[in-house]
């Protein structure tokens, strides 16, 4: 029996019970004097977490003393946890810390033992250093701080080492999220309980050892991870209209199906209360059952995939942009895996067109004057003299290696089946666009020419980067197929069809499977443990590496198209 779209995907918890509320927190605490460590990341409204946990204890009677240690930050913390752009007056970008969370003291402070049976707080970035007796992990999901950024609303104190000063995007992106990441992907081994504070008064929360058996429990079977969707101003409305979303930009320009640095998983039964845990820490506590020995032997705990919505139905065009090459995102960026990318045409309106490739007459350095007058003067690029526009075709997959100018067409609901990496979109043009405060949107230009593969153009684009699907086996009522693959890439798409009626039997073989249903109803999994997923269409689920053999077959009366990636390399 097929069902429609869940934005609230959820799993019940193993050997624990999801509570609400400080009160249900602090009940679990042992008697006695405690040092109780709340750790987190900066966006967390601390001054609120301190003062509720502090009511909650003072409530059952117990004394209570706190310690911010953000007051025991180093005062050079802010430029020393920060790598250094490349190059040093680069506006847009730096690449990824590399540093801890002990970078950010000069020496960690060790909190005293409170007297009696009082409880002894300390709480915020690098809290667990400290030493506690109980370690809580309170967490805030990232499009939260996001969704601060579009609003101009980041708040003061919401980057690492600078409380008090105003928050500042860039270094959300490029220097706390990697070290917060880093810091609670060491720490999930022993914290004792995970906090949720999406709703900062009434946080659920989850034992830490509920937390690890879930994450046992879910590694060796399919997951979902929570989707949502963002807004920008070139932004459609087809997930507004067939899903059901209602974001505050009015559009569902990028919907995050699975991007692992910032996808959660909720876990708690439906209806009741839940936590949304981090994707990546099924990665980091469990990376062979998840991304398969060889993976995890190529990217470490990363999890290397993601897939992604661009809804321009009713909307416009993406900016003209591309992203890095390998060796120069090593060098400049700081990621170890270059960021290729592939469209996938899920629906798309008449006359919709995909910009790919270079023309075969395509001149860079006329591209680059008139990049620069577009900048400087508001003059029109003409996109076509030097980009490929291609009909956009539902169904079809189009290839876009690392340096390869593209751009999706207004009219299209896109699938991006890419790697991770997702913050390096090196902007030529942007049709001259404001944003809602009547900005232009920047365009770190010199990047892309820096990367701008300039051999591949003409008819190797049509040739190589919109291939034509291949059948790689089949069986009676379905067939797979490769419609993508490149030897440069890491990744292969797949496309499972399957008629009404046929089953299709596959297997990880040790590397993890991302699927997607592109058309039909939708399908059901069923694991050889007895474990069974449906997936609805326009979902995506992961299969990790853990689950081995599996079946694929669609629900309701029509045929189904399931898109599937998987590492190919090493």
């Amino acid at each position: 029996m097929s069902r429609s779209y869940d934005p609230h995907p959820s799993y019940d918890p193993v050997d624990g019970q999801v509570t609400t509320g400080w009160a249900a927190s602090v009940a679990t605490l042992p008697a006695g004097p405690v040092v109780l460590a709340v750790d987190g990341p900066a966006a967390l409204d601390w001054e609120t977490l301190s003062a509720e946990v502090t009511a909650a204890a003072r409530a059952t009677g117990r004394d209570v003393t706190l310690m911010d240690v953000r007051d025991h930050h180093a005062p050079s913390a802010a430029d020393r946890i920060a790598a250094r752009p490349v190059p040093a007056d680069d506006p847009f970008f730096t690449p990824l810390s590399e540093a801890n969370a002990a970078d950010l003291f000069d020496a960690v402070p060790r909190p005293g033992r409170p007297a009696g049976d009082g409880i002894h707080v300390v709480y915020g970035p690098g809290a667990a250093l400290c030493e506690p007796d109980v370690l809580w992990y309170a967490d805030l999901p990232k499009r939260y701080a996001e969704a601060a950024v579009a609003q101009g609303e980041l708040p003061v104190g919401a980057n690492l080492g600078r409380h008090g000063e105003p928050g500042d995007l860039r270094r959300l992106f490029y220097t706390d999220w990697p070290l917060v990441d880093r810091h609670r992907d060491a720490l999930a081994g022993r914290i004792d309980r995970w906090i949720d504070t999406q709703d900062s008064a009434a946080p659920t929360s989850l034992d830490g050892a509920a937390v690890r058996a879930t994450l046992a429990h879910l590694v060796h079977g399919p997951v979902r991870t929570r989707p949502y969707f963002n807004s920008t101003p070139w932004g459609g409305q087809w997930a507004v209209k067939e899903l059901g979303f209602t974001p505050q930009g009015g559009n569902t320009a990028l919907g995050y199906e699975l991007i692992a640095p910032e996808a959660g998983v909720l876990v708690g039964a439906q209806g009741g209360p839940q936590v949304e845990i981090p994707f990546q820490l099924l990665c980091a506590e469990h990376p062979e059952d998840m991304l398969g020995k060889a993976v995890h032997s190529r990217f470490g705990t990363s999890f290397p995939i993601r897939f992604d919505y661009l809804d321009t139905m009713g909307g416009g065009n993406l900016s003209l942009h591309l992203h890095p090459q390998e060796q120069y995102m090593r060098d400049v960026f700081g990621w170890p895996y270059p960021q290729h990318e592939t469209y996938y045409v899920t629906a798309s309106e008449d006359g919709a067109r995909v910009l790919l490739g270079l023309t075969e007459n395509a001149d860079p350095d006329t591209m680059r004057r008139q990049v620069k007058d577009a900048i400087d003067h508001g003059t029109p690029v003409p996109v076509e003299d030097h980009v490929q526009t291609h009909p956009s075709t539902v169904g079809q997959l189009y290839m876009i290696p690392a340096g390869t100018p593209h751009a999706s067409g207004a009219g299209n609901l896109v699938l991006e089946v890419s790697a991770t990496p997702y913050l390096y979109s090196l902007r030529f043009y942007d049709w001259l666009r404001k944003d809602a405060s009547g900005a232009s949107r920047p365009l770190p230009y010199e990047h892309g020419f820096a990367n701008l593969d300039t051999a591949r153009r003409g008819e190797d684009v049509t040739k190589n980067l919109i291939q034509q699907p291949r059948t790689l086996r089949a069986g009676e009522g379905w067939r797979e197929e490769v419609i993508g693959a490149l030897p440069e890439m890491f990744y292969a798409v797949h496309r499972l069809v399957v008629e009404s009626g046929a089953a299709v039997e596959d297997d990880t073989a040790g590397r993890f499977h991302i699927l997607n249903v592109a058309a039909g109803q939708g399908c059901v999994i069923e694991t050889h443990d007895g474990r069974t997923h449906s997936l609805a269409f326009a979902e995506t689920l992961t299969v990790p590496a853990a689950v081995g053999g599996y079946r694929l077959r669609p629900l309701g009366g029509d045929p189904v198209q399931v898109v599937k990636a998987l590492v190919v390399e090493p």
